[in-house]
């Protein structure tokens, strides 16, 4: 596989620019975000006062430690337009969230909103090693989701040839991408396995696909799913890091050279990570809750907002901007079992490396009497069909046991009895405890 390597021509000058200069960038650019937010949005007017704070007492890029956060209750206790910093009639987007545990989240975005985010998924896809003139099949929902128009967009700017496919009808899927021969997929990785499964139920070997470079993100996965996927595939698979609330996709990008943590776009978003119990930030390099505040967003900009994923803050390597490392977990995922914290991309892990089981799994928590119980759902590859699925589970079950330190019952199935995911992210987890 041939995986194309950037050139210095090819980089914007902000990727390869000097740490202090990066960060007199953000200092001016997050100045005039605290004014804009405060003369604009009143939920921000209330909250600085409420603390004492006033956009002029940011002085250094620390002193943001000493504005209040914005979570997702501050978003939905303005629903749903109550946090846009520009009149209505300056958005010309919404997109939303799905809302599942209570109001959707609302975001807006004006033109020049929509122009930078699709100028920052294409330097994303570029630094994947997309280039002008690739075809892009996108596999992301599109709609009120972010995921399927914001690749879209980045892709037409950086000059792709796009194929909208969105998410579901597997099997068009993989005709799609046999007969128009795709450079890159943009997809969550755990659809990715289910189109990685159809090429192999169609009798087609994935390997053969016409994909180089698989873009995916919107769920946390494991590196070990990385692996697996690049050799199911034979593609580059790279990680790329957004969420609604901050932009969508394209906060930060993996670069395909180094593979090693998403790149943060220092010149839009400026990073934190905090204590998730204390709000106290951490040094760089230790792990804690992912904070976001936006620099350049016009309708709808965030200050300190907590995504609740886990991650580090790692130095640069290919380009000038730090990193994220990979996310491994959110604080509202993490399960406790009978005082035990438990993530689910803890098991994914060892899944992946148990031998005769596929990528796929089901966190299935309930509760006999007082006790928290687990069952793991997994299944075995066609390939081990007729294995030993006693020993598979007693070696799964143990290795949980050993380094997770959960008790868990394992339950594995046929080929294919793990509920897929046909549009969006995998249900991974099944919580039947009593709220």
């Amino acid at each position: 596989m041939t995986v194309k390597h950037p050139a210095p021509g090819d980089l914007e000058p902000i990727e390869r620019a000097s740490r202090d200069e990066i960060q007199a960038l953000q200092l001016k650019r997050l100045k005039a975000t605290l004014q804009h937010v405060y003369a604009n949005v009143p939920h921000y007017r209330q909250a600085f006062d409420a603390k004492g704070v006033h956009p002029d007492d940011l002085k250094t890029l620390a002193d943001i430690a000493k504005f209040p956060f914005t979570t997702k209750h501050d978003l939905r206790a303005n629903y749903p337009f109550g946090m846009f910093a520009v009149p209505r009639e300056r958005v010309v987007r919404v997109h939303a969230s799905s809302g599942t545990t209570g109001k959707p989240t609302v975001v807006g975005y004006t033109q020049n909103d929509i122009d930078r985010w699709a100028g920052l998924v294409a330097r994303s896809i570029r630094a994947a090693g997309g280039r002008a003139g690739d075809i892009i099949h996108i596999a992301y929902g599109y709609g009120l989701f972010t995921g399927g128009l914001g690749a879209h967009y980045g892709a037409e700017k950086l000059g792709c040839t796009v194929i909208p496919m969105s998410g579901g009808q597997t099997e068009k899927q993989v005709q799609l991408i046999t007969d128009f021969q795709p450079d890159i997929i943009m997809v969550t990785p755990s659809y990715m396995q289910v189109i990685i499964e159809e090429f192999r139920r169609q009798g087609r070997d994935p390997r053969e696909m016409s994909i180089k470079v698989g873009i995916f993100g919107a769920e946390p996965w494991t590196d070990e799913m990385r692996r697996q996927i690049q050799a199911d595939a034979d593609i580059d698979a790279v990680d790329i890091y957004g969420l609604s609330e901050v932009m969508g996709p394209g906060v930060a990008s993996e670069c395909v050279e180094s593979k090693d943590g998403p790149v943060i776009w220092e010149d839009h978003f400026y990073p934190e990570i905090i204590n998730p119990e204390t709000g106290e930030p951490v040094a760089d390099g230790e792990e804690g809750e992912l904070v976001f505040t936006t620099l350049t967003k016009e309708a709808f900009p965030v200050i300190r907002y907590r995504t609740r994923d886990l991650t580090r803050l790692l130095p640069p390597t290919s380009r000038s901007m730090r990193r994220i490392g990979k996310i491994v977990g959110r604080s509202d995922d993490m399960l406790i079992i009978r005082g035990v914290n438990m993530f689910p991309t803890q098991v994914e892990e060892l899944v992946l490396q148990t031998e005769g089981l596929s990528g796929q799994y089901q966190i299935v928590v309930s509760r006999e009497g007082l006790l928290d119980e687990v069952e793991v759902r997994c299944e075995v590859l066609p390939t081990h069909a007729q294995a030993d699925r006693n020993a598979i589970a007693k070696e799964l079950q143990h290795r949980i046991k050993t380094l997770v330190g959960v008790s868990t019952r394992i339950k594995i199935g046929d080929p294919e009895s793990v509920e897929r995911t046909l549009v969006g992210k995998a249900r991974r987890v099944i919580d039947q405890r009593p709220k």
